[in-house]
């Protein structure tokens, strides 16, 4: 049996879809599955032993016929039996009933493409919301934890990596802001000089990417003992997050990558509703701005989770 899944986002909107996957193959041990990903996003998968292979197409560019014809092609040269857009996205139900993919299941009305659609619960955990599709293709309604696998190549990274930054065999605190705006630098500076105060034998270890080189900088200058790390892909970053006794981050892939690790998380939220992203549990605890904007949560708002959550 050959199933494709199809699953328009970012990175970020991976890992949700990871319970439905496993349960996939869980159900069908013998099924090949292959996601089709934007580009971006094929990285999330060297964290999932349920996919066979990623294909890529930019759901959401503006793609020229000649686009939508080689998705065609690849469709049809692997003859699938069945078919999951996981996410809505524009014209893709046509795609896949051009295809002759028997089995085409997506969320929304009936519609002439689909042999099997579901109205989309967005009031619920995201993983739940996904997973809730494959009942009409007769699995199981429960959904599965959310976990991961990571390679044994990034777990050897994070190793090199932890003696590098000479917390080898110790825990650590890890910071991460992937918002935009992000968390303001004062009340990082202030949550991370408390840490230092109340635990100093405890490293803090900042994870720092593409979006927060100047953030992680600031902060080095204000926090010498500050220590940064800058894992390259999404295996190297789930690694040092499996070593840390508690992550500290804003809303994004990373608060999913812990949760799938069970690290200890406290996770800021803008405007957004913490119960899409993260499930009731002690280990995962949630702090969102009343204002809707992240820089009103205050230090101490934070601190008050951390010493006395």
């Amino acid at each position: 049996m050959k199933i494709v899944a199809l699953v328009p986002g970012t990175i970020a909107d991976q890992i949700p879809v990871f319970p439905s996957l496993d349960d996939l193959k869980q159900t069908y041990p013998n099924a090949e599955i292959d996601v089709v990903v934007e580009p971006g996003a094929m990285g999330a998968y060297r964290l999932s032993k349920a996919v066979n292979s990623t294909i890529a197409f930019t759901f959401g560019g503006n793609n020229s016929p000649a686009d939508w014809a080689n998705l065609l092609g690849v469709l049809r040269d692997r003859y699938y039996d069945m078919a999951l857009l996981m996410r809505p996205a524009w014209g893709v139900g046509l795609l896949l009933w051009l295809a002759g993919t028997p089995v085409r299941a997506g969320f929304g009305k009936r519609s002439l493409f689909f042999t099997n659609t579901l109205p989309f619960k967005a009031d619920q955990y995201a993983p739940a919301a996904y997973h809730d599709l494959l009942t009409v293709i007769g699995v199981s309604p429960d959904c599965p934890d959310l976990a991961i696998s990571i390679p044994k190549r990034d777990l050897d990274w994070a190793d090199g990596e932890k003696k590098r930054l000479g917390i080898g065999g110790i825990g650590y605190v890890l910071m991460h802001d992937g918002s935009n705006p992000g968390y303001p630098a004062e009340h990082w500076r202030a949550i991370a000089q408390d840490f230092q105060q109340k635990q100093p034998g405890l490293p803090l270890v900042w994870v720092q990417d593409d979006a927060n080189k100047v953030l992680a900088s600031t902060l080095s200058q204000a926090l010498p003992d500050l220590k940064v790390t800058t894992p390259s892909d999404l295996g190297k970053l789930a690694a040092m997050i499996a070593g840390a006794n508690l992550l500290l981050c804003t809303e994004g892939v990373a608060v999913q990558l812990a949760i799938a690790l069970q690290v200890y998380t406290l996770c800021l939220f803008d405007s957004g509703d913490p119960s899409h992203t993260m499930p009731p549990s002690d280990k995962f605890l949630p702090i969102q701005a009343n204002t809707g904007n992240l820089s009103d949560i205050s230090p101490q708002m934070v601190l008050q989770k951390v010493w006395g959550g």
